[in-house]
Order: structure tokens, then sequence, then C-alpha cells
């Protein structure tokens, strides 16, 4: 069989999707990612929300969502994400590098939204993944006036970038947010350092909380019509 160029950029180049997903818990997975329109907070306002699969395949995705919500303006109503699916779960200390990349950018009217990770852990790997003992959340990007949960303890350097770092609880699950200064568009880290962060200074047991998934999306609080467009995420993990 003769090997031309045109047929090995057909190999590297993205899979291409068509797929929608518009009811509140639509899901798709495929080649290690998933994909959830996960609109669990929808019921305390009024709105839409549809999330598109772009492409994705094993070296990483690219996606969209468009929203628009109203009332209760301090409520999140959805985190519409691309993820990496765990199999199998290891404790945080057993990963060495969790290596991401994300490029995004937003469009819209009067967002009030964050573009962030999120990750759960806790002590028993079958937790169901939507939820942890310990949820660690990146800000990428803080659009409008919208806040994380709990209040800022610090400003730390981590992964080569300053962070606001927030700590609080969401009932009994702690969460730590790193929030960024200004947006960050194009952001790629080894997020495992973020961990090394939280054990080294604030007690994070990383030697009995099982990583159950690494996300990445977006928690609108209200505004719209507005379009993130994610042109490229992955995740790497390495023990």
């Amino acid at each position: 069989m003769k090997i031309t160029a045109t047929f090995l950029i057909g190999l590297l180049a993205p899979i291409a999707f068509a797929q929608q997903l518009c009811d509140q818990y639509a899901y798709h997975s495929s080649s290690g990612y998933e994909f959830n329109n996960n609109m669990w907070g929808s019921g305390s306002g009024q709105g839409s929300q549809c999330t598109n699969v772009e492409w994705v395949n094993s070296n990483g995705c690219g996606w969209r969502v468009n929203w628009q919500w109203a009332n209760n303006r301090d409520n999140v109503k959805s985190y519409p994400y691309s993820g990496k699916q765990m199999n199998p779960k290891r404790l945080v200390s057993q990963w060495r590098d969790i290596q991401s990349t994300a490029a995004w950018s937003y469009s819209g009217s009067n967002i009030r939204a964050n573009v962030a990770y999120d990750l759960f852990t806790h002590s028993n790997p079958n937790n169901p993944t939507h939820s942890g003992e310990y949820e660690l959340m990146i800000w990428l990007g803080r659009l409008g006036d919208v806040w994380p949960i709990g209040r800022q303890i610090s400003t730390v350097n981590v992964a080569g970038r300053q962070w606001q770092l927030y700590d609080g609880y969401n009932g009994a699950m702690r969460v730590y947010s790193f929030v960024a200064p200004s947006q960050v568009n194009n952001f790629q880290a080894n997020l495992k350092e973020f961990f090394d962060h939280l054990s080294a200074n604030h007690g994070y047991p990383a030697n009995n909380q099982y990583l159950l998934t690494v996300q990445f999306g977006t928690e609108p609080f209200t505004g719209g019509p507005a379009t993130l467009s994610v042109s490229n995420w992955n995740a790497n993990l390495f023990t």
C-alpha cells in the first residue's frame, strides 16, 4: 500500500462529530473523553443550553456550548464539560503528572460565568464522579461579578502563574478554588502541582484520596445568549 501525504494527514486529523447534547444530562463519550450538558442547577433559573461536540480523538477534543440563563443571579445553572475518563482510578499521590491543555474563548452579552477545571477526589474510588470529599477548581476565567465558594485565604504561585486561592465548603465537601487574576485563554500545566500545593500547605490528604475525574467547562450564572468555544482540550495522566 502506498502511503501518501493526504492519507497521513487524514490519520492525524481530529475525527469530525456533529453530536449535539441538549437534554438536561445529555451525555456522549468517545476515545477516552466524555461530554455532559449537565444542567444540574436549571431549576433555579429560566433558560436553555446545548453542548456541541465538534471533534474528539485520543489526543483531545473540541466543543462549544450555547446558553442563556435568567433569574436567581447568584445560583449556578449548569456545568457543561468535557472530561477525561479515569480507568483505573488511583490515589492522588500515585499520579506523577496530570498534564492538560485548554484553549477557549467566550462571546455573548451580559455574561456572568466562570471557565474552570473541576476535579473531585474521595477516599472511596467508587464514589460518584460528580461529588467528593474534596473538590479542586482552577478558574481560568471569571466573567462578571461571580465568585468561588468560601473566602480568599492567600495569593499563591502554582504552575508558573499567580492565583487567588479560595477555601470553603459545599455541604460537607471542602472546595479549593485557584482563581486567575486575569483570563488565561491558552493554558498548559501539570495539574498535579495544584494538589501538591494543597498537600504541602493546607494538609490535603493525597495519600488517601482517589482522583475520580478531571473535567473542564463553564458554570453559567446568568446572561447570554452566550457561547463558550473550546478549540482544544486534553488531559493526560502519568504514574
